[in-house]
């Protein structure tokens, strides 16, 4: 998913989205079974993981440091008040997914699946796998938020491993050195466990930093089960699923939704591959089951 504009251009150091994908994906591998991984990660050592670190590309790392330094509580605000008013545009969800096919690099021979290919791949394994309609559309639409991009926003404000913003940063976080550029880390009172929030206060009152999963739930949170709403707005939430970091905000509701976001997360790095799906053979089914669920036209 290349970004339209210079290749080096300093605020979008990635080649493409999927780098950020790419790295992920290493840190993180597929776990074997959803349930054991509930709460704390399982798969890497923390030296193992810091090894990810030394080694990943000079772009990523680039990126990291300024999802890092610019992700503040003041500018998740900005970005909430910006954007979560959904007065962009108007767009059915087939359309979303073909707008977004405009970033993607014909000349790029690591992308050369459309994005509406790669997401079709990742819904199509869901339904392969018997998983109610529902959930087939939660991996149809995951990333649609990723059009940000397309609003203008760097990649740092788009994509990337999410965590609270307002609290004191985990040392779970990837890269967590890098903080020590954001102002916040500045601010005493937003460097404790709790920092603005309360305890037990439930991760639908904690501000994440800003990026697509916070837009897409947004966009389709009205229309979609809670199931899916936790799959939508929590898959990049790593350091809560995976690393099982900032329990002190979780309430009841959140820690039943956990096996939702781990079950979701088996599929959604994890289907990627440079088969290309039919996707004019599979639109009629798409578009019905968009229909089922979604009006005519959403708010972007």
């Amino acid at each position: 998913m290349t970004i339209p504009g210079k290749p080096t251009d300093p605020q979008n150091p990635l080649g493409d989205l999927e780098e950020w994908d790419d790295f992920v994906k290493e840190r993180y591998p597929k776990p074997a079974d959803a349930e054991s991984l509930v709460g704390t990660n399982q798969d890497k050592t923390e030296e193992q993981f810091r090894d990810y670190e030394t080694e990943a590309r000079s772009s990523v790392r680039d990126f990291y440091r300024l999802n890092h330094q610019g992700q503040t509580l003041d500018f998740v605000r900005q970005k909430r008040d910006e954007y979560l008013n959904l007065e962009r545009r108007e767009m059915s969800v087939w359309e979303a997914a073909e707008f977004l096919n405009t970033l993607v690099d014909d000349s790029d021979p690591d992308t050369d699946l459309s994005q509406l290919a790669h997401l079709l791949q990742t819904s199509e394994q869901i339904r392969s796998d018997g998983h109610p309609r529902w959930f087939i559309l939660a991996g149809l639409i995951h990333d649609l938020g990723k059009v940000l991009c397309l609003f203008g926003e760097p990649q740092w404000a788009v994509v990337g491993d999410t965590f609270p913003v307002g609290c004191a940063f985990s040392d779970k976080i990837v890269f967590p050195n890098y903080f020590d550029d954001n102002p916040d880390k500045q601010d005493a009172g937003l460097q404790t466990p709790l920092g603005i929030y309360e305890e037990g206060c439930g991760l639908d009152k904690v501000m994440l930093s800003w990026g697509h999963d916070e837009y897409i739930y947004h966009v389709t949170k009205d229309h979609m089960p809670l199931e899916a709403q936790y799959m939508l707005r929590y898959h990049s939430f790593y350091p809560w699923h995976r690393e099982g970091e900032y329990s002190q905000f979780t309430n009841e509701q959140d820690r039943g939704m956990l096996k939702w976001v781990l079950e979701f997360n088996r599929y959604d790095l994890y289907t990627k591959s440079h088969k290309a799906p039919d996707v004019e053979a599979l639109r009629p089914y798409y578009e019905d089951l968009i229909a089922e669920f979604f009006p005519a036209k959403l708010r972007w």
